[in-house]
């Protein structure tokens, strides 16, 4: 059985409707965010790198971030908007959080460990935040995302990491 290993809760900063997470030691990536980021992607991967699109042009998200020793069952708890997985590989189990606009920020997620990542991402509250796009107040903690990482199985026969991996 799976366990909860950490959990960090993070203020993200969303802007031009994206956000990152990248490998902390990123000087070897071979595309740096927001290089080649897809709109048309919930959740979209590639070497060192997991990109999220928001449906919120300029707002703040509330990031659940868990990292756990295996496969996490299911999370049902919320009726989530979207969810997504992708592989991710980590050279020194430290990830940053990126945004367009202020690029590397002083959040820091903590894997424990690197090597090989499966990264389950789900969301709510995209329809709200798109609603408030307008807003002349601050949006903060409207769309709301719990993003799991996990080890990959070794010869899981999953896919690479940075290719999809077919939802549950």
């Amino acid at each position: 059985m799976a366990e909860l290993v950490r959990v960090q809760r993070l203020y993200v900063l969303v802007d031009s409707f994206a956000f990152s997470f990248q490998e902390f030691w990123d000087a070897d990536l071979p595309i740096e965010f927001p290089d080649a980021f897809s709109a048309d992607a919930f959740v979209n991967a590639f070497p060192g790198r997991v990109d999220f699109c928001s449906a919120g042009h300029t707002h703040t998200a509330a990031v659940t971030v868990q990292v756990w020793d295996a496969d996490p069952p299911v999370e049902d708890g919320v009726a989530w908007e979207v969810r997504g997985e992708v592989g991710f590989e980590s050279v020194s189990g430290d990830v940053a959080v990126w945004t367009p606009s202020l690029g590397r920020t002083d959040d820091l997620i903590e894997l424990g460990g690197k090597g090989r990542w499966w990264v389950r991402a789900h969301c709510t509250g995209r329809a709200e935040v798109a609603e408030l796009r307008e807003s002349p107040e601050p949006v903060v903690g409207v769309e709301r995302y719990l993003v799991q990482f996990f080890p990959a199985r070794p010869g899981g026969g999953a896919g690479e990491p940075g290719s999809p991996r077919p939802s549950r």
